[in-house]
């Protein structure tokens, strides 16, 4: 899931830290902010607890839930599937599903899908008029621990557009590469996120876990600013391609070192799931393939908002700044982002 953020291109890097630092004390940020410059730290700081109930306040070194974040980790997967020829951009996915999720349109390709061009319908309709922690899964959360059990919770939503014809941002599109991906690699999905992504990143911290095995650096997401109820029954136990990826802001920014510097996929790969195709006006930015880009910028950004979470890592590959605020309750991270001109 989506929300909009701003950042001011005049602010110096030095000054992005102090800056985030006063939003987040003043609006009660539980998480973490975190600013570098290529591998220098200019910023990192927690605020906050990871864990209310047993009183763990927040580090740096946590792990949060990013949701939407990892729909960038499925691009790039299925990117490394392209580049080994298994593979095509073009490629129509429906040789892969056979006869599973017949209402997806034949024409649908794996391009349209990173694009968020499919015109598949969307078993998580972000234009709903719903609260981001309602209870939206139409099955047992314990049963979604795998990309293949999304298929029952997939099947009922018919296309509803020309694949192609317009942008339309879609959570099923991406759980449908992940399928495509475990399919035709022949290994699960999150294996395939972990052996093509996260290794060449050197994400250590970095992953799929499942909620219902709670850890010590995993920061749990709550579903209100105060209050002890988590969104452990919101979410799929463990996550797929559109969300579900836990991990550290230290661990994000050497993502984007590492896909800046090609050692993810290619530079020319890099160029083509980056380069803008649309501009999203209620967002404020525009999309490529699997990565936001800014309206006025360079910037490549990864977000996610989800029950729970709220995460945003911006990244600058001119002056190799990166800046991080991700969050364990559903808005916490927004008003940390917000205009630096409304202070």
């Amino acid at each position: 899931m989506t929300t909009a953020e701003h950042r001011s291109p005049t602010t110096a890097p030095e000054d992005l830290g102090p800056a985030l630092h006063a939003r987040a004390e003043a609006s009660g940020l539980s998480g973490v902010v975190h600013v570098s410059r290529a591998e220098e730290v200019l910023f990192a700081r927690a605020y906050g607890w990871a864990d209310r109930a047993r009183r763990v306040p927040a580090t740096p070194d946590h792990r949060f839930g990013v949701a939407s974040v990892a729909k960038g980790f499925t691009a790039l997967t299925i990117a490394s599937l392209v580049e080994e020829g298994r593979l095509g951009w073009d490629d129509p996915v429906r040789p892969v599903l056979g006869a599973d999720l017949p209402l997806v349109d034949d024409r649908v390709t794996v391009d349209h899908l990173l694009g968020h061009t499919s015109g598949i319908g969307d078993y998580l309709d972000e234009n709903g008029d719903g609260a981001i922690t309602d209870y939206v899964l139409t099955l047992p959360p314990h049963v979604l621990d795998d990309t293949e059990a999304y298929l029952p919770m997939l099947a009922p939503h018919a296309q509803v557009s020309e694949p192609g014809a317009e942008f339309a941002y879609n959570n099923s599109g991406y759980v449908l590469l992940a399928l495509v991906a475990q399919r035709v690699a022949g290994a699960p999905f999150a294996d395939l996120v972990a052996e093509r992504v996260l290794g060449p990143a050197g994400m250590t911290r970095t992953g799929f876990p499942r909620s219902d095995e709670p850890a010590p650096d995993l920061a749990l997401g709550y579903l209100d600013e105060d209050g002890p109820r988590t969104n452990v029954l919101h979410l799929p136990v463990r996550g797929s391609g559109d969300g579900g990826l836990a991990t550290t802001a230290a661990d994000l920014a050497a993502f984007w070192r590492a896909l800046t510097a090609g050692r993810i996929v290619p530079a020319a790969t890099v160029a083509r799931l980056t380069e803008p195709q649309h501009v999203v006006e209620d967002e404020g930015m525009r999309y490529g393939r699997g990565f936001w880009l800014g309206l006025d910028s360079d910037d490549l950004v990864l977000e996610g908002y989800d029950a729970g979470v709220s995460a945003r890592t911006r990244h600058d590959p001119a002056t190799g700044v990166t800046v991080t605020v991700i969050a364990n309750t559903s808005d916490g991270a927004w008003p940390v982002l917000r205009e630096p001109e409304d202070d």
